[in-house]
């Protein structure tokens, strides 16, 4: 019972939280002087990335493991982080194309950023292609953990190294709160919301791969029972 009073305390905790972290991204910091209101799109877009390469980091992490100690949990972690990631991933792919319609009137430009985005969505996309093309479970796991050990390698270039590159041209805004080098220039009001839109990401983030690690071993569960009672 006491665990479910925290469980119900933190699940508000985190909403009340997110709900702070809106209010404050729209009526508390101020717009950036440069790109206007659309900088409001930084407390959603930026933490949506940061969660991606993080759940992809948590997807090698128990796929690392995995191969280790051949434990099942360990392979459905390591799924769910990677779904947990594709989804960010996209969330932070769909808030970039509304900014990159407001600045640069289309949704889509091919941008070194954009690219890059994209193709780490088709990476992690054959992630869970891969594990749906292969019907024994022991291969499945042991594919998948390889699978996503050498995606991630992917990950740091695509995110940090290649939209950065000098010779490469990019229309993603540099200035006022991103600036050339990818670090923040922001005002106390801006940074705190900011920060505030990062822990309450990642609070999520948490939240929502507990639940699934909690719904898969429910399941996981009865499907035993139902085995042991078919046997005798």
């Amino acid at each position: 019972m006491q665990r479910l009073i925290a469980s119900a305390g933190a699940k508000l905790l985190l909403g009340a939280w997110m709900v702070i972290v809106i209010v404050g991204a729209f009526f508390y910091a101020p717009a950036a002087v440069t790109l206007g209101e659309m900088s409001r799109i930084i407390y959603f877009h930026i933490p949506s990335a940061w969660i991606a390469v993080l759940a992809f980091l948590m997807c090698t992490v128990y796929s690392v493991g995995y191969l280790r100690k051949r434990r099942v949990d360990l392979d459905a972690g390591a799924s769910f982080a990677a779904e947990l990631g594709l989804l960010f991933c996209l969330i932070a792919t769909v808030s970039g194309s509304i900014f990159a319609k407001s600045a640069w009137g289309s949704y889509w430009n091919w941008d070194p950023r954009e690219t890059s985005i994209f193709v780490l969505l088709l990476i992690y996309g054959a992630y869970f292609a891969l594990r749906s093309s292969i019907d024994d479970p022991s291969r499945r796991s042991s594919l998948s953990a390889v699978y996503g050990i050498l995606a991630f390698v992917t990950v740091p270039l695509l995110v940090f190294v290649v939209p950065r590159i000098p010779a490469v041209q990019s229309l993603h805004p540099d200035g006022p709160i991103i600036q050339a080098g990818g670090g923040l220039d922001m005002d106390s009001k801006m940074f705190t919301v900011f920060m505030a839109s990062l822990a309450g990401f990642t609070g999520v983030y948490a939240w929502a791969f507990n639940l699934r690690m909690r719904a898969w071993r429910v399941l996981n569960r009865a499907q035993e029972a139902e085995a042991v009672d078919r046997e005798d």
